[in-house]
């Protein structure tokens, strides 16, 4: 299997007080010889994490495919030094969407500076970004903001929407300062402060994802599960509609996550659609 190439080494990046991203490297030791390679970012979603379940897999397999693969924790995540568990709360409460897109550039800048670990192996004027879920949002965002930095993005089951907030979310907000958001696998209560919700509202045209996409000339590989909710479906195809250079993948029979599980058990048959799919759209653009 192609995880018995993947060599991988770890960094830690202070961006500022209290904002640190923690990311891994991953390239083949079959590859890492020849000539510098393009490099793929991957960035999680809402509630989720580096260490998540498919994410080391994506970037073992992106490695394996000739790809220099990075993937990283967002600096408010909430996830601490252990790497797996939400230690974090304070600072997942406080997680805007412009610091998730101040933190990707900040990397962005690292691997451009050749500062990470494994950079003598990557070629920086070829980066390809993609996102899952919430981290498909940040990566339209980011591109649309810096078209310049990045010659190819992918969303895997990502938001057309910026505001993934409910209504109850709102009240709490309104009445007490904070809401609550339910993490289905660990049971615990995770916050949500006011500074979340005025950054969505101040940025509103800013954050308009399927204004970013219908102004992108840079290739964007939309990857959708057919059983994944029904906002995101539909978010999908409003993406495609409304983007100017975009091609829209459909995976049958795949939820969420591609069925994939954490802790990680098996690849399922929909996750490794999805990397053929993106490997190829990476191939072909990057």
């Amino acid at each position: 299997m192609w995880e018995e190439s993947a060599l991988k080494q770890s960094f830690t990046l202070i961006r500022e007080e209290n904002l640190t991203i923690r990311g891994d490297v991953f390239i083949s030791d079959e590859t890492k010889e020849f000539d510098k390679k393009p490099v793929v970012i991957i960035c999680h979603g809402f509630k989720g994490f580096k260490d998540w379940g498919m994410f080391p897999r994506m970037g073992e397999y992106f490695a394996a495919q000739g790809f220099v693969a990075i993937t990283f924790n967002f600096s408010g995540n909430g996830i601490g030094k252990d790497l797996v568990n939400f230690t974090e709360l304070e600072k997942f409460g406080r997680n805007t969407y412009q610091q998730e897109l101040n933190d990707l550039d900040f990397l962005v800048q690292q691997v451009k500076r050749g500062t990470l670990p494994l950079a003598e192996h990557m070629n920086p004027r070829r980066i390809g970004i993609m996102g899952h879920s919430k981290g498909g949002g940040d990566t339209i965002l980011y591109a649309s903001a810096h078209p310049e930095n990045v010659q190819v993005i992918v969303t895997w089951n990502g938001i057309a929407h910026v505001d993934i907030f409910g209504p109850e979310v709102r009240k709490q907000v309104e009445e007490k300062g904070v809401g609550y958001v339910i993490n289905g696998r660990t049971g615990q209560q995770m916050p949500i402060e006011k500074v979340v919700l005025d950054d969505i509202e101040v940025n509103a045209r800013q954050y308009d994802l399927l204004n970013c996409v219908a102004h992108l000339d840079i290739p964007l590989l939309i990857v959708q599960g057919r059983e994944d909710f029904d906002h995101l479906v539909k978010g999908a195809y409003s993406l495609k509609k409304h983007a100017k250079n975009a091609t829209l993948h459909w995976i049958e029979g795949a939820g969420h996550t591609f069925n994939m599980v954490h802790p990680h058990k098996e690849d399922t048959p929909q996750f490794l659609e999805a990397l053929d799919v993106t490997t190829k759209f990476f191939k072909e653009h990057l």
